[in-house]
């Protein structure tokens, strides 16, 4: 072949290393230049639920490390459609972020006809951060002690257990939903906004139980002001070994939540992931990880692609749960 044929082909070569050359330098100064103000970190529920406990946790080690605030905002209602409407419409540049769950990304999509927020195409996956099992957790004037003796009394006549839960839709209503068809009960759910107020009413003796995060209710529990008596994901927790699985006394009980940060969709790839290589360096500090532990949490730190998997297949999952427990937003 003659060399006059090779110069175009290597001028391609020569144009497509420097074209990639370009794009990391812009990724490099993406991320060098981020955070450039102060970025806000919305929290779609009440103070003081498990989602507000994990980004406080994280906006603090945010603002140490980048010298720039990170504040954190709570803005409950509609079952985190609040929030995720904010987010979704905000700029797509680093400077807002979100505290999402099971509930809001995977469960929503099939309870509520018309959500102001897409959960597919509004928001990307950074990093899937804390899984932790809901803990059936009741009031001691109850007087249940197991799984096996709350069915018993929901099953006599004019029992009318109450359970509380964070929102029509959350993923406390869904495991409560989930215990009555599977155990044949009826449980009579009590929504709030939040997790907090739900745990409060729980506290004062207003509801008989509720199915929460561990991380916000286990203060409680180890106080002795509540009683948790069985978690909800498959097998026992291996934070909480002491504590037995619903599914030892309810075959198939299966509520596996998790918690996670994501930004608006569009959000420049160096950004995402220079969040989530720090999200992974926070959560690995062995104080940061004793500490969800403590609560019955596991740390997680999945990335964005592996997130979005995770958050397609739940969705899917959740669609039908919602379909044969019959639940539809109010």
């Amino acid at each position: 072949m003659h060399i006059l044929n090779l110069i175009p082909r290597a001028g391609c070569v020569a144009s497509c290393l420097l074209g990639g050359v370009v794009v990391h330098a812009q990724e490099k100064s993406i991320a060098d230049n981020y955070p450039s103000r102060t970025i806000r970190f919305i929290v779609p529920y009440s103070p003081g639920g498990p989602t507000d406990v994990l980004a406080r946790v994280l906006a603090q080690k945010f603002t140490e490390s980048w010298g720039q605030p990170v504040v954190v905002e709570n803005r409950a209602g509609a079952n985190g459609a609040i929030g995720a409407e904010l987010v979704a419409k905000s700029p797509a540049d680093g400077h807002v972020l979100f505290l999402g769950n099971t509930s809001i990304l995977t469960i929503n999509p099939s309870i509520y006809r018309k959500l102001p927020y897409d959960a597919e195409r509004h928001f990307q996956p950074v990093n899937l951060t804390v899984a932790a099992p809901l803990l059936l957790t009741l009031h001691p004037s109850t007087g249940i002690q197991t799984v096996r003796e709350l069915i018993a009394l929901a099953k006599r006549p004019a029992a009318a257990l109450t359970y509380a839960s964070s929102g029509t839709g959350g993923v406390a209503h869904m495991a409560g939903a989930l215990m009555n068809v599977l155990a044949g009960i009826d449980l009579v759910h009590v929504p709030y906004k939040g997790a907090g107020p739900a745990t409060s009413d729980l506290i004062a003796g207003q509801v008989a139980m509720t199915f929460t995060s561990t991380v916000s209710v286990m203060q409680y529990v180890k106080a002795g002001r509540l009683r948790g008596i069985a978690v909800t994901t498959p097998k026992r927790a291996p934070t909480l070994p002491d504590i037995p699985a619903i599914a030892e006394t309810v075959a198939g009980y299966d509520v596996s939540p998790w918690y996670g940060v994501l930004v608006p969709a569009g959000t420049p790839p160096a950004i995402v992931n220079k969040l989530h290589a720090e999200i992974s360096r926070v959560v690995a500090v062995p104080d940061i990880a004793k500490r969800f532990a403590g609560d019955g949490g596991s740390v997680v730190s999945r990335g964005p692609d592996e997130f979005a998997n995770i958050i397609a297949a739940e969705r899917a999952k959740w669609a039908r749960v919602v379909k044969a427990a019959g639940i539809k937003g109010e």
